[in-house]
C-alpha cells in the first residue's frame, strides 16, 4: 500500500479555547490529505470524470497538539472494492513521533456523468495499492 505524507505546523487559528488543536481541525486535515493524495495520483481527466463522497468517519484522539507543533500526516488506502474505499490517516507529532490521532474513513466512488456510485476501475485501485 502506498503512503502519502504531508507536514504542517500548528498555528493560532487551529487552536480551541483550551489552547490545543480543535477537533474540527483534525477532521479537516483528514479530508484535505485524502484530497491531496487523490490529486497527486490521478490525472485531470480522471478527476473531471470521478469524485468521492464521504460515507463515514471515525477518528480516535490519543494526544493533544499545541501551538508551534510540527505534525506529520500519513495516509493510505486500506482497501477498495466495488464502489467503496477505506482510507486511514494517522497524525503524529513530528518531534516526538507520538501518534496524536488515527482515523478511518469510508468513501464512495461517484461519476460526474450520472451523479451515482460507480465501480472503481482496476487502474485506479492499482494507483493506491
Amino acid at each position: 500500500m502506498q503512503t502519502y505524507e504531508q507536514e504542517l505546523t500548528v498555528t493560532k487559528d487551529h487552536l480551541d479555547h483550551l489552547n490545543h488543536v480543535n477537533n474540527i481541525e483534525y477532521v479537516r486535515w483528514v479530508q484535505d490529505i485524502a484530497a491531496a493524495h487523490w490529486e497527486s495520483k490521478t490525472s485531470k481527466t480522471v478527476r473531471d470524470t470521478y469524485y468521492w463522497v464521504l460515507l463515514s468517519h471515525h477518528i480516535q484522539y490519543k494526544a493533544e497538539a499545541l501551538l508551534g507543533d510540527v505534525l506529520l500526516l500519513k495516509t493510505y488506502v486500506l482497501k477498495s472494492g466495488g464502489v467503496r474505499s477505506t482510507r486511514t490517516v494517522d497524525i503524529y507529532n513530528k518531534s516526538t513521533n507520538k501518534m496524536l490521532t488515527t482515523s478511518e474513513t469510508k468513501w464512495c466512488f461517484m461519476s460526474y456523468e450520472t451523479n451515482k456510485p460507480t465501480r472503481i476501475p482496476d487502474d485506479i485501485v492499482q494507483l493506491f495499492s
